[in-house]
């Protein structure tokens, strides 16, 4: 396995100072996002012509590589929701909104074909997350699942012709948001090797998942893995739950994201499943803990991380 970052968290500096910063961290990878609004590397950006290659370049000559790139906003739109809440990606109807979605993932797709990467991270949207609950129609969640297939289908016929691969993000107000509807939706797309997921195990964690056994059923389907915590905060938790409302930095939340280590995740036992799964990509750190400010979140992060990740693969038994 690699080490690498979400390169969104030095976004509040140039691309070179990112990536140098990455370096001084003698990090692996790096992890981009592509979507409209991104300081670094847009999609459109990354498709004018001789962009994608300088990019590389600049990222191959401080001895990093690229694990992959994201696009989880605009993504969104293909599945929704199409409502008010969504038009801060982009207003518009429905039809509109879901155009727009597939044309920036597409791009997306493009982008890391220039790059020469083959993952894309990305959500899928869900028209009424809420309907896992089965209330008012005790098959509200499964009459969702054959416009998916329609949906994505096509979507997922181009990212082949690229020789990319998609990684859907399980996370609450997605379609796939545990384990059960995540081997739904791969069942239902026949299981094609375009179609996999980034785990991300804070978000299968708010979700009630524990995102060890994600991976024992899905180890071949995880594609890319963030590194990222979720904290249980039990004096907050008692009175707002896991799906407290406002704003993620509230500090009166019953649950946190934590960067590696400062959460409540057993990161070895997942290293451990992940290694006997197969997996042998990048762990990204992604930081978004709302206590620990960029640097040393990511310091911290890196240095906790790099005292487990597995380099090499496990040998036959010599004892």
């Amino acid at each position: 396995m690699k080490l690498g970052l979400n390169l969104a968290v030095f976004g509040d500096r140039d691309f070179a100072a990112a990536l140098d910063r990455a370096a001084e961290l003698h990090l692996d990878a790096i992890e981009l996002n592509a979507e409209s609004g991104d300081p670094f590397t847009p999609a459109a950006t990354l498709l004018l012509p001789g962009r994608a290659a300088r990019v590389r370049r600049e990222v191959e000559s401080r001895g990093l590589l690229i694990s992959a790139l994201g696009n989880h906003a605009e993504a969104q739109l293909i599945g929704g929701p199409h409502h008010q809440d969504s038009d801060r990606i982009h207003t518009g109807s429905a039809e509109q909104k879901v155009a727009f979605g597939k044309a920036k993932l597409l791009d997306t797709a493009r982008a890391a074909a220039e790059l020469g990467v083959e993952t894309v991270i990305a959500f899928v949207g869900c028209a009424d997350w809420s309907r896992y609950f089965p209330w008012p129609d005790p098959e509200g969640w499964e009459r969702m699942v054959p416009e998916f297939v329609e949906t994505w289908s096509p979507i997922l016929d181009e990212f082949g012709r690229l020789g990319v691969r998609l990684a859907h993000e399980p996370h609450p107000k997605q379609l796939a948001h545990n384990l059960e509807t995540a081997e739904v939706l791969t069942e239902a797309l026949g299981h094609r090797p375009e179609w996999g997921f980034n785990l991300d195990p804070a978000n299968l964690a708010l979700a009630g998942v524990d995102p060890c056994a994600f991976v024992q059923h899905l180890g071949a389907r995880v594609y890319h893995v963030h590194a990222k915590d979720l904290e249980l905060v039990p004096h907050n938790l008692a009175r707002s739950g896991w799906q407290a409302h406002g704003p993620w930095s509230r500090p009166d939340r019953g649950v946190r994201f934590r960067i590696p280590g400062w959460g409540d995740l057993p990161w070895r036992r997942l290293v451990t499943e992940l290694q006997l799964a197969g997996y042998r990509g990048v762990l990204s750190i992604e930081h978004e803990d709302p206590a620990i400010s960029r640097d040393e979140g990511v310091e911290k992060a890196t240095d906790f991380l790099r005292g487990i990740v597995l380099r090499e693969p496990p040998e036959e038994r010599w004892w």
